[in-house]
């Protein structure tokens, strides 16, 4: 099973729409680590997103995750922005050449966002931040490359869950929850979060019935 081009498309306006509904639970796990912007921020992205993505007839898929993340980059300004921003140009980059997205699309997608965003912020797992949850996310890809797309996703999901759950444990080394210390324990990373939102809607929508 793979995506078209087009499909891609519509499944990343789902995507849009589930972290759209998420700002006020985003927002609050940002609160929680002393921030509470990240909900809105992406929420705003999302919407710029849902606007290039609305009229798009996309050639490729590189277009639509390029596409993308150039609208969350453009539109939300901030760290989020850019590391959000760069997951998708960097993941799309990723897909040249590549005429659907499959298992191995994904693969490549999580693999090149991981190296992008770790070279763009310079944090690396354990440092309480969304490659948390982009790290074991972009293993299980690419162990899950055999699998049909959507069992892959399933697989993915799970570790990116497991990831964010694991963020809850670890102290912050990046952005205001840093000055927190050991009062930022218990609660996830508010952007581990919004890669599990992203992560289970492209789950949900490889699991329609076509």
């Amino acid at each position: 099973m793979s995506l078209s081009p087009n499909q891609v498309r519509l499944m990343m306006i789902q995507v849009a729409d589930a972290i759209i509904e998420a700002e006020p639970m985003l927002s609050q796990a940002d609160r929680d680590l002393g921030d509470g912007d990240h909900g809105l921020g992406m929420k705003r992205g999302m919407e710029a997103v849902k606007v290039q993505l609305g009229g798009l007839d996309p050639a490729s898929v590189e277009q639509v995750f390029v596409t993308t993340g150039t609208a969350m980059m453009t539109s939300m300004g901030g760290a989020s922005g850019a590391i959000f921003g760069t997951v998708y140009r960097a993941g799309g980059k990723a897909q040249a050449g590549r005429e659907a997205f499959d298992s191995e699309g994904l693969a490549l997608l999580l693999e090149a966002a991981l190296e992008g965003v770790m070279k763009r912020g310079g944090a690396k797992p354990g440092d309480k931040t969304m490659i948390d949850a982009v790290a074991p996310a972009a293993a299980k890809a690419r162990e899950s490359v055999a699998l049909p797309l959507a069992e892959a996703l399933k697989a993915v999901a799970e570790a990116g869950e497991a990831g964010k759950e694991a963020s809850k444990a670890m102290i912050a080394q990046f952005g205001r929850a840093k000055t927190l210390g050991e009062a930022c324990l218990g609660f996830p990373d508010a952007g581990a979060c919004s890669v599990v939102i992203m992560l289970n809607t492209m789950r949900d929508y490889a699991g329609q019935p076509s």
